[in-house]
């Protein structure tokens, strides 16, 4: 069972590790100011809270910024640090890891075919995620060994990932978490891989949407004694806000079936709207989490957290409160991703707030009841 309040004290004693390290040096960057974990991540009992946050695409300045807060070592702790209190605040935290891993050492590559250094692994672990998907278009783009490589990471570093698998075996196995005693299962899936074929005799090496598939694969896990589902879905049209006809469409089949509690999307890079349907929400788009595209649009620098609240309705278990807190990497120097519920970011940060409000409650979320802290 994941413990809120021992990734709350881990949160704080990071903080005072990283405000030590306060400078303009390369051993010494400058912070931005860490935020407690507001109230609302620590569910009262009979509940739990998960935080789900948009695509983690590890480009070569972020591992260049990396390099300068380590001192020459990779680390990006210090880039993730801002959102460091509301995901080890949640019971349960989970990222999408986009990026295949490199071996330790490199090669390194950007877009667009990606291979990032594994050093993220430990800063995502550091940060509070449990949980990472990892069905997406670049899933395969260094191959059998890529894929592989990146699971074998999250495995040493203790953090559960579904969506590719290394067998068959595994892939037929359920990702099932036991959360504040319930257990709830992540199901992951990519609209497909840039074109990279699946290699023969291999269909299981990674996830690709197909509704009936996602529809088993939830059936199967709430077989397995899942008593939540989430679906984590890489779908939608890069730097486009409007979610598309093909994911609202997909989105209704899917929150329709039983199986299914929750869809949590990413891949367009910029935030999309949320929406409730029959009752269940749907992120369509969580935008980057964090990111350093070569041409910065303003939006690709934005994103969102998503975090509901579960509650037990009967027998089943339904979202009773549904958030969304606004992200914004600030590209400075020196990079960092900031929580804007948090007062950090100033004018820009103030900016980034007003359009992800617009484009998040586009669909009415907020009449459904969505809100955002400080809103």
């Amino acid at each position: 069972m994941f413990s809120s309040r021992a990734r709350q004290t881990t949160a704080l004693l990071g903080a005072a590790v990283l405000l030590a390290a306060c400078s303009t040096t390369p051993d010494q960057q400058e912070q931005p100011p860490a935020a407690e974990a507001p109230p609302s991540s620590r569910a009262p009992e009979g509940s739990f809270t998960v935080v789900a946050t948009g695509d983690v695409l590890i480009h070569p300045a972020l591992t260049d910024q990396a390099k300068v807060d380590g001192g020459g070592k990779i680390d990006y702790r210090p880039l993730l640090a801002g959102i460091k209190p509301l995901i080890s605040g949640a019971d349960l935290g989970i990222c999408h890891l986009e990026t295949p891993l490199a071996p330790k050492g490199g090669p390194y590559s950007g877009y667009p075919s990606f291979s990032a250094p594994p050093e993220i692994v430990d800063a995502l672990k550091d940060t509070g995620y449990d949980n990472c998907s990892t069905a997406s278009n670049h899933t395969i783009d260094q191959g059998v060994d890529g894929a592989t490589r990146t699971l074998d990471e999250l495995d040493e570093a203790g953090i559960k990932h579904t969506g590719s698998a290394r067998s068959a075996e595994e892939a037929e196995k359920p990702l099932i978490v036991d959360v504040n005693g319930v257990k709830v299962a992540q199901i992951s899936f990519s609209y497909g891989f840039n074109g990279i074929k699946v290699p023969a005799g291999k269909p299981w090496l990674v996830n690709q949407i197909d509704a009936e598939d996602v529809i088993a694969e939830a059936k199967a896990a709430r077989k397995a004694g899942a008593q939540v589902v989430l679906a984590s879905l890489h779908w939608g049209t890069e730097y486009q806000h409007d979610p598309t006809a093909e994911q609202r469409s997909l989105a209704k089949k899917l929150l329709n079936d039983d199986s299914i509690d929750l869809i949590i999307g990413h891949h367009a890079h910029v935030v999309q709207p949320f929406e409730r349907i029959n009752g269940k929400w749907v992120a369509y788009g969580l935008g980057n989490s964090v990111a350093r595209h070569s041409e910065p649009k303003g939006s690709t620098e934005q994103g969102a957290a998503a975090r509901f609240r579960f509650v037990r309705d009967g027998e089943r278990w339904k979202v009773d409160k549904a958030e969304y807190v606004p992200t914004l990497v600030q590209l400075g120097p020196p990079i960092r991703l900031l929580d804007l519920t948090a007062g950090q970011g100033g004018n820009a940060g103030a900016e980034a707030l007003k359009a992800t409000d617009e484009v998040v409650l586009g669909r009415g979320a907020g009449e459904q009841g969505l809100t955002r802290p400080g809103r």
